[in-house]
């Protein structure tokens, strides 16, 4: 278990609701994909890449609505930069699951 933070410390991140529009492999990595995500109206499109390519293929995940953390900082990731960040369940046997959300629950949704 990580360090125990404070309530406040939470607050800060934006969890949202997405819809992965397009899901592809980059030709430059064996590791993640590349993820086109729609936020709605108030954050709009970002492009995250996720490190899940072992695990998913991008028919898998194109079309899902998927929790993102929205305001991390620009991260450089291979010869892309991700503007957020997937939130996938990992079990110890490495088996995933990236944390879905019904077609009711419209992009940009905030994830208390």
């Amino acid at each position: 278990m990580k360090p125990i933070i404070e309530f406040t410390d939470f607050e800060k991140i934006d969890l949202r609701a997405g819809k992965i529009v397009k899901c592809a492999i980059p030709d430059w990595s064996q590791k993640l994909l590349e993820l086109d995500v729609d936020f709605g109206a108030e954050i709009g499109p970002k492009k995250i890449f996720a490190g899940v390519q072992k695990r998913f293929k991008p028919e898998d995940l194109a079309g899902k609505t998927c929790v993102f953390a929205v305001n991390l900082a620009e991260r450089k990731m291979g010869e892309g930069v991700s503007q957020g960040m997937m939130l996938v369940a990992v079990a110890a046997d490495s088996a995933a699951s990236p944390l879905w959300v019904d077609d009711i629950v419209a992009p940009g949704s905030a994830v208390r």
